[in-house]
């Protein structure tokens, strides 16, 4: 599934593998790498995509500090909805996403400059 607002495009996909492709795609279609990120909802998992792909993880530079904060004390559901909005998507699309992470896909999202 993909979907394109204003400032981000984000992509489903069943696994780490499909997950690298879609970064090397983004990364081709003029993407810079700086705006290019993965979740899953196993942490672990989603340092493995990142360090396989030169993707980005959501950090504090995109999330602000309260929020990074914030998140240390949040369910990992909570902390992936939390990370979703702040690139730019709305609550019930950050909610559809992790749903779509709670049964073991991967999310790429892509910001525009």
């Amino acid at each position: 599934m993909e979907f394109t607002n204003t400032k981000s495009y984000a992509k489903v996909v069943e696994n780490g593998t499909q997950a690298v492709q879609e970064v090397q795609n983004l990364r081709q279609s003029g993407y810079d790498l700086d705006h290019i990120y993965v979740l899953a909802h196993d942490s672990d998992k989603t340092s493995r995509i990142v360090e396989a792909s030169d993707a980005n993880n959501v950090g504090i530079k995109e999330e602000g500090v309260f929020d990074a904060l914030a998140n240390l004390f949040r369910s990992r559901g909570d902390e992936l909805r939390a990370k979703i909005v702040s690139l730019g998507f709305t609550e019930a699309e950050a909610g559809f996403y992790e749903k779509q992470l709670d049964l073991g896909k991967v999310l790429v999202i892509a910001k525009k400059d």
